[in-house]
């Protein structure tokens, strides 16, 4: 008997959308068939959903977000949105945007072998205008759909009764502010956005839809005008414990179902096997399991910690009481790095930030410099963390003068105590920062590096727990980590080095 197929999440992991009470979805899906689009059922559940109508037929949605990894059929989304507009809907402009023009030449394309391959439909267009750069679709009746590439100038002058966003993973504030004014003046306009995972910085316009839905799911409740479905998954972090289930497992195929729902239709899992093999960790993560990075913006500063909170906590006169600790962190692309300090101050503790500059090289130079002057009781590093990678020159840099005589199978000892977090360590050193800071037990002098870093901070959802986030965050927060992990270092026990004593034979 041969295995039964396997079939990708045909719904998301990730939906909300408002309530309605009918739906043009099943028209598109239809005309699409009549086209010979037969589409998935994931494909018709977001246009059922995403041209849900409320009691008077107006659209429920007027943003429909859809966030799928590549090569998973989103096109076919928007192929049956578009002819039913034209041919169903009535709209009197569909505009069709891309980040790059070859990209919706293309889509250009395949919408019009749909057209001409069915009669019915090609004989109520009256041209495909073909000129480079105005390629489109006009029927007799008026309708028309235009394709075109994004810029902060395109699509002015046009007033889209329905916009398709493509490649929305690269959509910002220039290109949102020449499309979306063109609807202002429709009745009962809807805009589209399809893509894939989240690249960063370019990302600004799909970060604010995510932002929405997950605020309105955490809510328990939806968004008044937006549609969002994503297929994605949430992979372990290095501080979940072995039976978390809060998060996914990479390299697993159930990770490559929950994200890919044309598994079983034009994907398999034999495929995506191979792309795990070639790219990258990061890479496969995003281009295959739709795990994105989003930009912050400027209405998320202070976000975890209140900026009023932290001010309050200023003291020009805190200073910290030996024994200090001193703690190491690195931003994930080494451009700069911070050495902190903690050390008792009255009833709480105070931190500060020693140093925070350009690259890495200088770091354990540094730390002997402090060590040599202020005698702390440990310095601490995560190995886990991009600070990991300085261990060995930073151990190096701590121990005695190595002019000093040591016996031949001795290593020399350490100045200080160099200790290395575990991953349970860096989730607790954030939840005592965070608490520290909340009872008025932490003190500062309120220097602008933790000060912008803190503006800038996020939370990094462990399941139960947090920790800072690294990712999307748009500022360094090694000084946030680095007063973090030395608060934390105030309180571990360690193992203070051993002084060289002269054995007794020396004095018999």
């Amino acid at each position: 008997m041969a295995d039964a197929p396997v079939y990708g999440w045909q719904r998301p992991p990730i939906e909300v959308a408002p309530p309605s009470v009918s739906t043009a979805g099943q028209e598109a899906i239809e005309l699409a068939a009549r086209a010979g689009l037969h589409l998935d059922p994931w494909q018709q559940h977001v246009l059922r959903v995403g041209m849900g109508e409320k009691p008077d037929g107006t659209w429920a949605s007027f943003e429909v977000a859809v966030n799928v990894p590549r090569q998973n059929g989103k096109g076919g989304i928007i192929e049956a949105r578009e002819l039913w507009g034209l041919f169903i809907g009535g709209e009197e402009l569909i505009l069709h945007s891309a980040h790059e023009f070859k990209t919706a030449k293309a889509a250009f394309k395949r919408i019009e072998r749909l057209i001409r391959g069915c009669p019915d439909l090609h004989k109520r267009v009256k041209t495909y205008r073909q000129t480079v750069g105005e390629e489109g679709i006009e029927l007799h009746t008026g309708q028309q759909l235009r394709f075109i590439a994004r810029s902060k100038g395109s699509g002015r002058g046009f007033t889209g009764h329905c916009n398709i966003l493509d490649e929305d993973m690269i959509l910002g504030d220039a290109e949102m502010d020449a499309l979306l004014p063109t609807m202002a003046a429709v009745e009962d306009p809807q805009i589209w956005y399809l893509g894939s995972a989240g690249i960063g910085a370019l990302s600004v316009q799909l970060a604010r839809l995510r932002k929405r839905a997950l605020a309105a799911i955490e809510a328990g409740s939806h968004d008044p005008s937006l549609a969002y479905f994503e297929w994605s998954v949430r992979p372990h972090l290095k501080e979940c414990p072995r039976d978390c289930t809060a998060h996914d497992d990479t390299s697993s195929d159930a990770a490559v179902l929950k994200a890919n729902p044309a598994v079983g239709y034009r994907m398999s899992l034999e495929k995506a096997a191979k792309e795990r093999a070639t790219l990258s960790t990061e890479g496969y993560a995003r281009e295959r399991l739709g795990v994105g990075e989003y930009p912050s913006e400027e209405g998320d500063s202070w976000a975890v910690i209140g900026k009023e909170v932290w001010e309050a906590l200023a003291d020009d006169d805190s200073l910290p009481d030996d024994p200090v600790s001193f703690a190491v962190d690195v931003t994930p692309e080494r451009s700069h790095a911070s050495i902190c300090v903690a050390g008792r101050f009255g009833d709480g503790v105070h931190v500060e930030v020693v140093d925070n500059r350009p690259g890495v090289g200088w770091v354990p130079e540094r730390l002997r410099e402090l060590a040599d002057r202020h005698g702390p009781r440990c310095v601490v590093i995560d190995p886990g963390s991009p600070a990991g990678a300085l261990l060995t020159d930073v151990t190096q840099a701590l121990k005695v003068d190595p002019d000093e005589e040591v016996g031949e199978d001795e290593e020399p000892r350490l100045v200080v105590p160099v200790v290395q977090m575990k991953t349970r360590d860096v989730v607790q050193s954030v939840g005592q920062f965070y608490d520290a800071v909340a009872s008025g037990r932490i003190s500062h002098l309120d220097q602008a590096p933790l000060a912008t870093a803190l503006a800038g901070a996020r939370k990094r959802d462990l399941g139960e727990a947090w920790a800072w986030a690294r990712k999307g965050v748009g500022v360094d927060i090694t000084p946030l980590v680095g007063v973090t992990q030395a608060r934390w270092g105030l309180f571990v026990e360690v193992e203070e080095p051993e002084e060289e004593v002269e054995p007794w034979a020396e004095f018999g």
